[in-house]
C-alpha cells in the first residue's frame, strides 16, 4: 500500500485529491490548519495546525510521519489574493509568495529524508506562473509566486534526481473551488483525476517538467 501526504486537504483540490488516494487505497496523511467535516470522512489521517508558512507547523507533519517513507509527496496548500497595477496590495504578495512557493518549498525540504528512490513529488502550481503565457497582465502576487515555485521545483527536480525522487510540476486547470469562488471551468475531482494521472506516469526521464492536468506539456 502506497503512502502519500497532500497539504492544503481539507477542501477544493486538496481534498479531491484524498478522495481519489483513499478509493483507490492509497494511505494518505492529509495535512491542513484546520479539517473539514468532508475530510474527516474520508478515512486519511489527517494532521492539523499545519501551516507551511512556518517551521513549527510543518514540524508537526514531520512528526506525524515518524519513520514511514514516503511513496507521494503533493504540495497543494496555495492561496490567492487578487490585484492588479491600479491596486497592489504589497502585504498580500508577500503572504502568496509565503504560502505559494517557499512553504512548498519548506515542506519538501522538510520530508525530503523521507522520500526514497522511486517517490515522487507533485507540485500543484498554476500555468498563470507562466512568463511566455502571459497575454492578460494583473495578478501580480498570485503569478510572481507561481512563477517562483515553478523555479522551486525545477531545481527541486535536479537536486533530487539523483536520489531517484522524480518531480512534477502540474497546472490543474481552472478548477471550481473556494479560492476563486467557484467561478472555474473544472470540477475538483476531474481535475484531481488529471493531476493523478500525470503523476502515475511521471518518470525520472521526465522530472522537472511543467504540465497541465490534462497532459499538455505548458511553457515556462
Amino acid at each position: 500500500m502506497s503512502l502519500a501526504i497532500v497539504t492544503g486537504a481539507n477542501r477544493g483540490i486538496g481534498l479531491s485529491l484524498v478522495k481519489l488516494l483513499r478509493a483507490r487505497g492509497d494511505s494518505v496523511v492529509a495535512a491542513c490548519r484546520t479539517s473539514s467535516p468532508a475530510l474527516d470522512k474520508l478515512g486519511a489521517e489527517v494532521v492539523e495546525d499545519v501551516d507551511v508558512t512556518d517551521d513549527e507547523g510543518v514540524a508537526k507533519l514531520v512528526f506525524a510521519l515518524r519513520d514511514r517513507d514516503l511513496d507521494l509527496l503533493i504540495n497543494n496548500a496555495g492561496i490567492l489574493r487578487p490585484d492588479s497595477l491600479d491596486k497592489l496590495d504589497f502585504e498580500g504578495i508577500h503572504a502568496q509568495f509565503a504560502v505559494n512557493a517557499v512553504g512548498q518549498l519548506r515542506v519538501t525540504a522538510a520530508l525530503r529524508k523521507h522520500l526514497k528512490r522511486g517517490s515522487k513529488v507533485g507540485f500543484i502550481t498554476s500555468r498563470m506562473g507562466s512568463i511566455d503565457d502571459n497575454s492578460s497582465g494583473g495578478y501580480y502576487g498570485y503569478r510572481m509566486s507561481k512563477a517562483a515555485l515553478n523555479m522551486a521545483a525545477k531545481s527541486l527536480a535536479v537536486d533530487l534526481k539523483p536520489a531517484g525522487v522524480a518531480v512534477a510540476i502540474l497546472h490543474p486547470g481552472m478548477v471550481k473551488t473556494d479560492m476563486i469562488r467557484g467561478h472555474g471551468q473544472v470540477e475538483p475531482d476531474d481535475a484531481a483525476r488529471g493531476l493523478l494521472a500525470r503523476l502515475d506516469q511521471l518518470t525520472l526521464e521526465a522530472t522537472g517538467t511543467f504540465w497541465h492536468a490534462s497532459g499538455e506539456r505548458l511553457p515556462w
